[in-house]
C-alpha cells in the first residue's frame, strides 16, 4: 500500500498543507518543534484514528482553528485508488462528534476504517516498550493483533467490557459473599474465562510468529560484528498471569482476594512480554543502544509479520529514529529498511545511504522542495 499523498487541515501546527510522497522513501526533514512528528502522527492516526503520542484528540486540532481535517490517497498493490478522511471535532466544537470516510461515505462505526490503512510508525518514545511497565507491551502485542486480524479488536473490546462488568461488580459486594451475589459473579466469571482464554491464546500463537522477524532485525541492526561473536540473541515469551492453568480456575482460585481487593487480580489485563537479549531480561540488563536497537526491532519484526500475514505492504514510519541511534546502527537500519514505502522524519541530515527518493523541508508547518530556503534549521 502507498499513501500518494497527505492534506491537512488545522492539525497540530499545520493551517492547510499538501503533501506528495515517494512510492519509495521520503525523507521529512528541518529542525526540531517545526512539525515533522506531527506529520508522521497524521499519517498513524489515519490508520488507528488515535495518536500514537498518546494525547487526546483536543490536543490534534490547532489552537484557534477546527476542526482538524486528515485526507490520504492511497493505492493498493492491485492498483486500487481510496480516499480516507478524518474530521477531528475537539472539545471546542460542542456536541459535534469525530467522523471518517472512505470514498466520500462515512463510516457509522470508526473501528470499520481498521485494515483500510495500515501504517507502522517507529519513535524514540518506544523505548518504554522495553523499559517501561507491562501495560507498554502489552499495548504493542495487542496492536499487532489487531493488525494481523479486525475480529482481535472485538475480541478485545468484548473481554474489556466483561472485565469492567466484573470489576464493578466486586466494588458493589464491598466484600460481601451473599449468595446472589455469588450467583451473579459465576456468571461474569464464566464470560471473562472463556474470552480471557482466548485472547491469551492469540496473543501467544503472535509472538511465537513474531519473534523470529524480531531476532532478525535486532541481528541486522547489530551488524556483522555482533553477529560473528555470537552477542545479540533475541527472544520473546509471553507471560499469561496464570500460567499454563485454564483462566477459569485461577479465577476460582483468587476469588477471595478478589472479593477482598474489589478488583480482578488475575486476566489478560495482568499479563507481560518477556523480552531478552542474550537470555537476560532486556528492561534490566541491556545497554542504552541495546534497548534503542530491540524497541526498533520489535516494531520492524511486527512489520515483516503483517506484510506477510494480510498481502500488504504497511507503510514504514521512522519518526527521529536516526539521531537515537549510534553512527554504526543507523547505517545497519538504513542498509536492512524493507521493501516499500518508508518516510524518515529527522533532524539531522541523512547519511548518503538513505538515497531518498523524494526530500520535504518543513519549518513552522510550511513545506518547501527546495533544500536552500528551509535546510539551514538542522543540527549538524
Amino acid at each position: 500500500m502507498i499513501v500518494e499523498q497527505l492534506e491537512l487541515i488545522d492539525f497540530r501546527n499545520y493551517s492547510e498543507i499538501t503533501f506528495e510522497l515517494s512510492a519509495g522513501v521520503t525523507a521529512v526533514l528541518g529542525a526540531n518543534g517545526q512539525g515533522k512528528t506531527n506529520f508522521a502522527e497524521a499519517l498513524g492516526y489515519l490508520a488507528t484514528l488515535s495518536s500514537f503520542r498518546g494525547v487526546t484528540n483536543d490536543a490534534l486540532v490547532r489552537v484557534g482553528g477546527g476542526p482538524a481535517i486528515l485526507r490520504a490517497r492511497i493505492r493498493d498493490e492491485q492498483g486500487r485508488e481510496s480516499l480516507i478522511e478524518a474530521e477531528i471535532a475537539g472539545s471546542g466544537a460542542g456536541t459535534a462528534r469525530n467522523r471518517v470516510f472512505v470514498n466520500r461515505q462515512r463510516l457509522q462505526r470508526s473501528r470499520d476504517l481498521l485494515g483500510t490503512m495500515r501504517v507502522s510508525v517507529f519513535s524514540p518514545d518506544d523505548l518504554v516498550m522495553i523499559k517501561g511497565g507491562p501495560g507498554e507491551r502489552r499495548n504493542f502485542m495487542d496492536d499487532v493483533l489487531v493488525s494481523l486480524a479486525i475480529k482481535y479488536d472485538a475480541l478485545r473490546r468484548e473481554l474489556d467490557r466483561v472485565l469492567k462488568q466484573r470489576n464493578r461488580l466486586l466494588k458493589q459486594a464491598g466484600g460481601r459473599t451473599d449468595a446472589e451475589l455469588l450467583s451473579t459473579l459465576d456468571v461474569w466469571d464464566a464470560q471473562f474465562g472463556d474470552l480471557g482464554d482466548r485472547f491469551a491464546r492469540a496473543r501467544k500463537e503472535m509472538v511465537r510468529r513474531v519473534e523470529p522477524f524480531v531476532a532478525q532485525a535486532y541481528r541486522d541492526l547489530a551488524g556483522a560484528a555482533a553477529q560473528a561473536s555470537g552477542a545479540g540473541d533475541v527472544s520473546l515469551r509471553y507471560q499469561p498471569s496464570w500460567g499454563d492453568q485454564p483462566l477459569a480456575a485461577a479465577i476460582e482460585t483468587q476469588r477471595g482476594e478478589d472479593l477482598r481487593r474489589q478488583v480482578s487480580t488475575v486476566g489478560p489485563h495482568r499479563d507481560d512480554l518477556e523480552l531478552m537479549i542474550n537470555q537476560m531480561p532486556a528492561r534490566t540488563h541491556a545497554s542504552q543502544g541495546e534497548q534503542r536497537s530491540l524497541a526498533l526491532a520489535l516494531r520492524l519484526g511486527a512489520h515483516r509479520l503483517i506484510a506477510e500475514h494480510v498481502g500488504s505492504v504497511p507503510v514504514l514510519v521512522l519518526d527521529d529514529v536516526l539521531s537515537e541511534l549510534d553512527t554504526h546502527r543507523a547505517a545497519a537500519l538504513l542498509h536492512s529498511v524493507p521493501p516499500g514505502q518508508v518516510i524518515i522524519t529527522s533532524a539531522v541530515p541523512l547519511p548518503e545511504s538513505a538515497a531518498p527518493e523524494r526530500v520535504i523541508w518543513i519549518r513552522a508547518g510550511t513545506a518547501d522542495a527546495d533544500p536552500n530556503s528551509l535546510a539551514s534549521g538542522l543540527e549538524d
